[in-house]
């Protein structure tokens, strides 16, 4: 069963106001943020420590937002 990202996408939003705001920040095309968000394309964990930088997220809340 894939990852659904709904709680990374809503912080996402709350904090960048849109999924193409955050690739910007990230350095990724929209559509490279897509695949990832939807599951054609998995995280590396360089992707997961950078993303949880940008979203003020704790190791402990890795779980949360990449593996649910």
């Amino acid at each position: 069963m894939p990852y659904t990202y709904n709680k990374l996408k809503g912080r996402i939003t709350e904090l960048y106001g849109t999924q193409g705001n955050f690739a910007k920040k990230v350095g990724i095309s929209k559509n490279s943020m897509s695949k990832k968000l939807t599951c054609k394309t998995e995280f590396s964990q360089k992707d997961i420590i950078q993303w949880s930088i940008l979203l003020n997220l704790s190791k402990d809340e890795y779980g949360e937002y990449f593996f649910t």
